[in-house]
């Protein structure tokens, strides 16, 4: 603050709650920075060139999503400039949020995480604290974490807890890995339209035709918007696990309700975070309003819709007025009736076949767990060998090997050590490895060193799938007998009673050819075109496909390779195996 500045003067934008009584050194520069930012030229503090639009690509100028929002250029020069930009701006928003209603009583919070690796830098992650007026706070007050939540700079204000939403801002981080920022609110309208079902057992609210949709992401004003609604528990951190489930269960919602508590929101900027919890809580005030009205938000109204209809061979195609819901009464609308893009498992499919690394398990598991474990482990191994064991398994690895590869200046044949270490780190996929890996791993579940990656929404989508007479099979490069022990030995318990066979790449070949996924139909007795795969490698689902495998679907999970921009057209996605069961 100026010297000639009256810290009394409520006329003063961003003046708090205190009237100035605060001691000045608790905000040596935010508080100056906060009364800059409301004299600047424009109200929003931006961090980086972003865009404020919700939608995708489109035709039109209107619809078309832009590399630029309105603020501008990037205005934070270094990492120092960038962390007072984001606290100063969390602070912003506390305090806007505070005016809508929604943060009153120190409710609500605001989460912005910067960098990542499309950056190749570390995520920044910044939080709101507890326990503090939401239209008092300042750039001070604010923590920033990594992505393991631990603190890397405390707030300098004193005496300050992290949010308790802490946990659940990094369920959305981890579920949705282009999320920038999420927001909490304790708005009236999200509390109350979690209860316009009077049993409160709903697992979502359904709402359409309404214009504001369109501001919520991925849906058009005649689409059916289903928000999930999770049950209040007395500590926002026990949400954890309900929340992320909604969150795979719902990939289409950036949303999720908390019953008679309030909403958690999220976008891939701070922009479209606001944007879309402003447009979110526009959409449950319109459904509290309209069941006062006796109206249902969710049902699809049966006049007043329209469609246009292009036929190719009338050029001069007319827009047409009809009855029902994009027309149904009128014409054949099996094309918008039919249209799902979320890839639920075909009624007829009966058997799934799963990918592990990037698709039930995380490819960071097999690659920072099992095979440094075989290395930290290998020398403790091959002393337990007698002679003539060792020197068989000298002589199977030798023979795994190209011409090429034993020419390698980096190995001897005739060391065990050597050459399993020259496979490990050249991701060598040869038998003989596979078989010594199986071994080590093996005796390092049965002793308790290791335990098996899976995610969570896996155990539940095999108990969907066993209870819907659907066969489960694993295809991997990973050995039978390695499959079996990271299943059988799961952080989740033996799961190893859900799956009907084992493939990998000794009993049926190569997964990036289609001969091998044409074996694997002919163990099962199934024609190609009633399997449906799940992999996150496009050239395994490219060799399913020519194999016959017409349900091949693309797996998204964090630490996965980035899509191609042909890949992202070409396969259905999902974020959790859960979007294969039905409801």
């Amino acid at each position: 603050m100026d010297e000639t500045d009256d810290p009394m003067d409520m006329n003063k934008p961003g003046s708090g709650w205190s009237n100035g009584d605060i001691a000045p050194q608790l905000f040596p520069e935010t508080r100056q920075g906060k009364l800059q930012l409301y004299s600047s030229q424009r109200r929003w503090l931006h961090l980086a060139d972003g865009w404020s639009r919700v939608g995708g690509e489109g035709s039109t100028e209107f619809s078309r999503r832009t590399s630029f929002s309105s603020q501008g250029a990037k205005i934070t020069e270094d990492v120092d400039q960038e962390a007072r930009s984001v606290r100063a701006l969390i602070s912003q928003l506390c305090e806007t949020f505070y005016r809508f209603g929604w943060a009153t009583g120190t409710g609500g919070g605001v989460s912005i995480r910067v960098g990542g690796p499309e950056e190749g830098r570390p995520w920044r992650v910044f939080v709101a604290p507890s326990g503090i007026q939401k239209e008092d706070m300042i750039g001070d007050d604010i923590f920033e974490l990594d992505m393991d939540r631990n603190v890397v700079v405390p707030p300098k204000t004193s005496g300050l807890r992290q949010s308790a939403c802490t946990p659940l801002w990094y369920v959305v981080y981890r579920n949705r890995p282009t999320a920038k920022s999420v927001i909490h609110t304790h708005s009236m309208y999200a509390q109350l339209a979690t209860l316009l079902d009077p049993t409160e057992t709903s697992r979502a609210l359904r709402i359409t035709h309404l214009e504001m949709l369109k501001g919520v992401g991925h849906h058009a004003y005649d689409d059916i918007l289903e928000v999930p609604i999770i049950d209040n528990r007395p500590s926002e951190d026990l949400l954890a696990d309900q929340l992320e489930v909604a969150i795979q269960q719902y990939p289409k919602c950036n949303c999720v309700l908390v019953r008679r508590h309030g909403l958690y929101v999220w976008g891939d900027s701070w922009e479209q975070a606001k944007t879309q919890a402003e447009s979110f809580d526009y959409l449950f005030q319109s459904a509290v309003e309209m069941k006062k009205l006796g109206l249902d938000p969710g049902f699809v109204p049966l006049h007043g819709t329209y469609r246009v209809d292009d036929n190719a061979d009338e050029p001069n195609a007319k827009r047409v007025k009809v009855d029902g819901w994009n027309a149904s009464g009128k014409v054949d609308n099996a094309r918008d009736l039919g249209a799902n893009s979320i890839p639920i498992l075909p009624r007829d499919a009966k058997h799934l076949l799963l990918d592990i690394e990037g698709c039930t398990t995380a490819i960071s598991f097999v690659k920072d767990t099992l095979f440094p474990y075989v290395l930290e482990h290998l020398d403790e191994y091959l002393n337990t060998l007698q002679p003539t064991e060792y020197n068989s398994l000298a002589h199977q690895l030798s023979e795994d090997l190209t011409p090429e590869q034993k020419s390698s200046n980096e190995l001897d044949t005739k060391d065990c050590a050597s050459m399993i270490r020259f496979m490990v780190t050249n991701d060598l996929k040869l038998a003989s490895l596979k078989a010594l890996q199986g071994k080590m791993w093996k005796s390092g579940y049965e002793r308790g060193d290791l335990k098996g990656h899976v995610y969570s929404d896996v155990v539940h989508m095999l108990q969907w799938m066993q209870s819907h007479g659907v066969k489960v099979s694993i295809y991997s490069s990973g050995s039978v007998q390695a499959q079996k022990l990271l299943f059988g030995y799961s952080i989740h318990g033996d799961l190893c009673e859900f799956f009907y066979q084992h493939f990998d790449i000794t009993t049926s070949g190569n997964k990036k050819e289609p001969s091998s996924y044409a074996a694997i139909c002919e163990t099962l007795e199934i024609s190609p075109s009633d399997l449906v795969f799940c992999s996150d490698a496009e050239a395994e689902l490219a060799a399913a496909k020519e194999a016959g495998v017409e349900r091949s679907i693309m797996t998204i999970r964090p630490g996965n390779a980035p899509l191609t921009a042909q890949g992202s057209k070409a396969y259905p996605q999902v974020f959790s195996l859960l979007q294969l069961c039905g409801m």
